[in-house]
């Protein structure tokens, strides 16, 4: 995965609330990717849910958060709606983005690993690790990068 300091990448994909373009949002809200291997599965869904259950926690920071795997539209917009997440999950079938973050795979190179990312106002990644990251390691990161 990429490492802090580094420019993110900009990308343009698909989701479930229309297309995203990152290069609109870089210099106006930090951004949190959440990389997360498969829809509907017992981790991803603890994951989510409690990016849904933070979601005043992210307003408070103006961030976007953009769920990432390589599921198709149509399953990300069945998880999205089974659960109520009211943030865009991002189609990346091709792993296209994935490889651009340097995300790696894992069980015989099948799922791509879970990973944070969260990038600041200068369009760099403020923070970068992997698993299941608590929410308020997330929240001290979007708090330090606010000032």
């Amino acid at each position: 995965m990429l490492s802090e300091g580094t420019k993110a990448p900009l990308f343009r994909a698909e989701s479930t609330q229309g297309w995203i373009d990152l290069a609109e949002y870089i210099g106006t809200r930090p951004i949190v990717l959440i990389f997360y291997p498969m829809d509907d599965t017992p981790g991803c869904t603890t994951q989510l849910c409690a990016v849904r259950d933070a979601e005043p926690s992210y307003t408070g920071f103006n961030a976007l958060v953009l769920g990432v795997n390589p599921g198709s539209k149509e399953s990300h917009e069945k998880f999205a709606a089974k659960h109520g997440y009211d943030f865009p999950l991002v189609v990346d079938m091709n792993g296209e983005i994935r490889r651009q973050y340097d995300i790696g795979k894992t069980l015989g190179f099948l799922m791509q690993h879970r990973v944070v990312i969260v990038i600041d106002l200068e369009g760099k990644i403020a923070f970068a690790e992997k698993g299941l990251r608590p929410t308020e390691e997330i929240m001290e990161v979007l708090k330090r990068i606010a000032g």
